[in-house]
């Protein structure tokens, strides 16, 4: 049986070339795969909760979010539910619509700026996030040339924004060829449906068809990361979703997540976070506030 194709074919609408999407229920994210696209793509929610996939960038996130991510960028769809009131707007468009613009008007020097920077992944913070995302939301009301302008206003706001961080700074830089996706998203799909129990090496060298030693040569070129790493990492963003959601105690969470050692637990959540998990558990009320 064939993998499920991981190049995403973006279809606007038929006379427009900015595809806008928005949803205001909880749905199945027909996107939460390993997947890629020329287009760039501009998400917002509102209020809602999910991870954050982003080359080697994963996080968890509880109650907003405004991020952008450049041109063939391989990602994960985000939203795991929507909160009351809550929306996710999606917007997507080839870089190609400015036409020669980019290239020719020195207006548009900071819009091309923040394409190249955009394909490590850029998430935005309040002051931006308050600003941009109602003007995101407004597009789905809008059509034709009075889109395009709406569009460059917001890439206008984003392009002079300061505050945003980037996501995949540290991570691997490669543009994403159809076959790597396909063995990635087989790859993340097991470990996703898994990690609360230890995974075998075999296992999952068996699940694409590899060796041990050929699966890891394979696994840590293509991702800057082990096997287990990127296990663990799962596994405490897991963990950051349940100290912010739920009362379970922290060694409870730390089981819940995979890990069968509460010190390993402690010590792998603080290289991940930069804090204990009593510590983040204190601020994430703070965190939810942003």
């Amino acid at each position: 049986m064939k993998n499920k194709p991981t190049f995403e074919k973006v279809n606007p609408e038929f006379g427009n070339s900015i595809l806008v999407r928005q949803h205001t229920e909880s749905c199945p994210n027909n996107l939460a795969y390993w997947h890629f696209h020329p287009e760039i793509e501009l998400v917002y929610v509102n209020k809602g909760r999910g991870k954050r996939h982003i080359g080697n960038h994963i996080s968890y996130f509880n109650n907003s979010q405004l991020i952008l991510i450049g041109s063939n960028l391989p990602h994960t769809g985000f939203t795991d539910r929507l909160t009351s009131n809550g929306k996710e707007t999606l917007v997507q468009f080839r870089p190609e619509v400015l036409g020669d613009m980019l290239q020719n008007m020195p207006e548009m020097t900071h819009i091309s700026k923040l394409f190249e920077l955009a394909k490590k992944g850029l998430l935005y913070k309040p002051e931006t996030k308050k600003l941009v995302g109602p003007k995101i939301e407004a597009l789905v009301g809008v059509h034709g040339m009075a889109r395009i302008i709406k569009i460059l206003d917001i890439l206008s706001d984003l392009s002079q924004a300061e505050d945003y961080t980037i996501l995949n700074a540290d991570g691997y830089a490669f543009e994403a060829k159809s076959e790597d996706s396909d063995r990635i998203n087989i790859i993340y799909k097991h470990i996703n449906q898994n990690f609360k129990r230890q995974i075998p090496l075999d296992e999952i060298a068996d699940k694409v068809s590899m060796t041990v030693p050929a699966f890891c040569r394979y696994f840590k070129k293509a991702t800057g990361k082990t096997f287990t790493q990127l296990v663990n990492e799962i596994r405490i963003v897991h963990a950051t979703k349940l100290l912010s959601e739920s009362k379970s105690s922290v060694t409870d969470i730390c089981f819940e997540c995979g890990f069968n050692n509460f010190s390993h637990f402690n010590k792998q959540f603080n290289e991940f976070t930069g804090k204990s998990a009593s510590a983040y558990r204190k601020e994430i009320k703070l965190i939810i506030q942003s």
